[in-house]
């Protein structure tokens, strides 16, 4: 279990003050300009050596992307930081405390990964739904402006400035290109790469985008020192990060954990155990809903990593939790996942625009048994032909649902087919989606 001395986001829960004062009575904004006085180098070498991998789902090295950035900036343009805020993965929950309870993290986190890639100003892009989120983080911008911590004339000697600004609500603005074209005013369409961002980025200059988190903690690891973060979790899995566990569980909760932690310890520290016991554990959904679904047998002792939920064919991505008991239907679970990725499909690739919709339709019929047998081999192939065939990662979010409820639940589709076969006047289940 994580100390508490050991803890970055110390007002996780709202309890104390959000604003500038207390952010600084928890050590924010200590010593920011003795560590941007160390340079540019210093600082992405620190944030390689910490093995922090990007908290967004994908799990990239935060330093190398940082290090992506242009070295100088010859051609006249210049770079910009791009916070993805957009914390639209359902069951994900993380990224809003941050910035409800703690923004002044996410601030100086900004003018650090700012100077780091030596951008001009970053761009906060927060989610449609997060009003007083916005609220609150513009709250604390304006008081480090006053405070003079950022902005063209500041006590650290980096001219910064940072912009909030709010999306429509629109899942597709997660994946960074698709956001990068909201930002600049157009429809929330991902881009083709190559190029990336950090060479053709926000209105055609080199830019980073990164998650809140990710942002967020830069700070203490550079305070306190890439070993101390490399001392949780195991190799390629470094340092703390934030858990949303939701679901069949008796104490729900947001918690700050060391990353490989195994899953039943987290569950019956912080959550207080599975409603039921553990005997009632059907399955989880680990990283958000894009993530395939673990059954309970394979998950129960699994360090929470990327490697080992990896290995599991399955993936920490946001590191949203969802527990499922033996009272879920599992099968209208995923078609309800299913539904969601149909309704926010952008429609810019055919796999996916024709693909979620067919998948989502199929499952319906399923949950009811109103289906072949043939047909879930039949899904499962189609799942794999939207999978990596589209610009972004959106077709796979939609597949790997129905390809995990396939692999580890087909005796349940199977069983529901055979009961409507033998009596098909029953009453059908509902779908969760209607």
């Amino acid at each position: 279990m994580l100390a508490d001395k050991d803890r970055i986001f110390q007002n996780l829960y709202g309890l104390h003050d959000w604003g500038l004062k207390g952010a600084r009575e928890r050590g924010a904004w200590d010593g920011t300009k003795a560590i941007l006085e160390k340079g540019r180098d210093w600082i992405i070498n620190e944030m390689k050596a910490s093995g922090l991998r990007g908290r967004g789902g994908a799990g990239f090295p935060t330093g190398m992307k940082w290090s992506f950035m242009p070295k100088e900036y010859k051609d006249g343009r210049p770079g910009y930081l791009v916070v993805n805020a957009d914390e639209s993965e359902p069951g994900t929950c993380k990224d809003r405390e941050i910035m409800r309870h703690d923004p002044h993290l996410l601030i100086e986190g900004c003018l650090i990964a700012g100077f780091a890639m030596g951008a001009s100003a970053g761009y906060i892009y927060i989610r449609g739904e997060y009003v007083r989120e916005r609220e609150r983080l513009q709250a604390a911008i304006d008081q480090a402006y006053d405070a003079k911590l950022i902005g063209q004339k500041n006590i650290h000697g980096y001219p910064f400035e940072l912009y909030v600004h709010h999306g429509a609500g629109a899942y597709i603005c997660g994946e960074e290109t698709a956001l990068l074209e909201s930002l600049e005013g157009k429809k929330g369409m991902p881009r083709l790469k190559p190029p990336f961002p950090a060479n053709v980025g926000l209105y055609g200059c080199p830019t980073t985008v990164n998650n809140v988190e990710s942002i967020a903690v830069a700070p203490d690891i550079l305070r306190r020192g890439a070993a101390w973060f490399a001392g949780f979790g195991r190799p390629n899995n470094f340092g703390t990060k934030l858990f949303c566990i939701s679901g069949h569980v008796n104490k729900p909760c947001n918690v700050e954990e060391a990353m490989s932690i195994p899953f039943r310890e987290l569950i019956e520290t912080h959550a207080g155990g599975i409603r039921g016991g553990w005997d009632n554990l059907l399955a989880v959904i680990p990283g958000g809903s894009s993530v395939p679904v673990v059954p309970a047998h394979q998950i129960i002792d699994c360090p929470m990593d990327f490697d080992a939920l990896k290995d599991l064919k399955s993936g920490l991505g946001t590191a949203a939790v969802i527990v499922m008991d033996k009272s879920t239907d599992i099968v209208n679970a995923i078609a309800r996942i299913s539904y969601f990725y149909k309704h926010e499909s952008c429609g810019q690739c055919t796999p996916c625009r024709e693909g979620t919709g067919w998948m989502w339709r199929v499952l319906t019929r399923m949950v009811e048994g109103r289906a072949q047998k043939r047909e879930i081999d039949q899904l499962l192939e189609v799942a794999g032909q939207v999978e990596g065939h589209t610009i972004c990662a959106l077709g796979d979010a939609a597949a790997w649902p129905v390809q995990g409820l396939i692999r580890h639940f087909r005796g349940e589709i199977e069983k529901r087919i055979d009961q409507y076969a033998a009596n098909p006047h029953s009453e059908p289940v509902r779908m969760a989606a209607e």
